[in-house]
């Protein structure tokens, strides 16, 4: 079932109602949805051009006397006498991402409640826009998971095909000169497409220490957050990866990053950061302690026993992972519960 979701302008920051959030920069969607604003509803004249999503949450107004709170750690290699902080790994492309799926979330929501109410002509319109952004974000998950590299790979695998046969009909026709230069371009050719195979392979093979919904810790950084995607490889602009000093990490940018929720009791500017894997740690015990974070409510179902988080459908089916849980009675499992 899909869950519904508010939505509006931005997101707001509020100390006497404890709203924390962060501005939504629309740049890489602006062709999905427009510049102008959605408007909630489904009525005749309340169709969808796009948006700007917020979510809200409501929490403990004590929260926001930790709004100066700040963590720091040196960075943990030779030479490095730089200092970073949390917000050096703060993604609003992350961000962005996840309100682009809250925003097909309750896109869908609204087609089944036109159908509900038998405005099909609006059900329609509306499963067209959701099927526009649909095709776009399946065409970002593709090249995040290296199927843009097959699909380069192939293509010139097929180019280099193409010039041996005219380097052949070159070398037969004595043209000498055509033929150096088509072997300088296939010499090119080729190293390209070993790089594009390459990375292909490498984003095939991906494997992933830390799953959706699991809470972990920030090794240098201190603060807890839950698991709510991720990435073979760094997806980050290289502006981003200069400023979180990713050259200088063990396992560089080619390794797994996550998009992690942080807890807002630990840093509430925060929101949502990406980390490396290197990074991250796992509870050695189950962590019950609450969680708090606006975002927790639209992406999981809940805890299982070990404190993790259950991811919704919805979010698995995006990054192709399986359901993972713990049951809260094992013993249910094992046929020992009731029948």
């Amino acid at each position: 079932m899909v869950q519904t979701l508010s939505l509006s302008s931005t997101l707001t920051a509020s100390g006497s109602t404890a709203v924390y959030g962060t501005e939504v920069v629309r740049r890489r969607h602006s062709e999905i949805i427009g510049k102008t604003h959605m408007k909630s509803g489904i009525g005749k004249q309340s169709l969808w051009h796009g948006c700007v999503p917020s979510v809200y949450f409501n929490g403990n107004p004590n929260l926001l006397r930790k709004r100066n709170f700040g963590v720091k750690a040196g960075w943990p290699f030779k030479g490095g006498d730089q200092e970073l902080d949390a917000s050096s790994e703060r993604s609003e492309t992350a961000n962005e991402d996840i309100l682009i799926f809250f925003f097909q979330l309750d896109l869908a929501t609204q087609v089944q409640r036109a159908l509900n109410l038998e405005e099909y002509e609006i059900a329609q319109q509306l499963r067209n826009k959701l099927t526009e952004v649909e095709a776009e974000i399946l065409k970002q998950q593709e090249a995040k998971r290296g199927l843009s590299s097959k699909s380069e790979a192939q293509d010139k695998a097929l180019s280099l095909v193409r010039l041996r046969g005219e380097l052949q009909n070159a070398i037969e026709n004595e043209n000498y000169a055509l033929a150096a230069q088509l072997r300088d371009d296939i010499s090119k050719l080729e190293a390209e497409s070993l790089a594009a195979s390459a990375k292909a392979l490498a984003h095939e093979n991906a494997q992933y220490a830390f799953r959706l919904g699991q809470k972990v810790q920030h090794k240098n950084f201190g603060y807890r957050a839950v698991v709510c995607g991720m990435d073979p490889v760094c997806c980050e602009s290289s502006s981003w990866m200069e400023v979180a000093q990713v050259e200088k990490l063990s396992r560089g940018s080619n390794q797994p990053f996550y998009q992690v929720l942080v807890d807002v009791y630990a840093d509430p500017n925060l929101l949502v950061a990406y980390v490396p894997e290197e990074n991250l740690l796992a509870p050695e015990q189950p962590d019950l302690r609450r969680f708090d974070h606006p975002y927790i409510s639209f992406l999981f179902y809940g805890m299982d026993a070990a404190g993790d988080f259950i991811p919704i459908k919805q979010l698995r089916e995006k990054y192709n992972r399986s359901r993972h849980e713990i049951p809260l009675d094992p013993e249910d499992d094992e046929g020992g519960g009731v029948p």
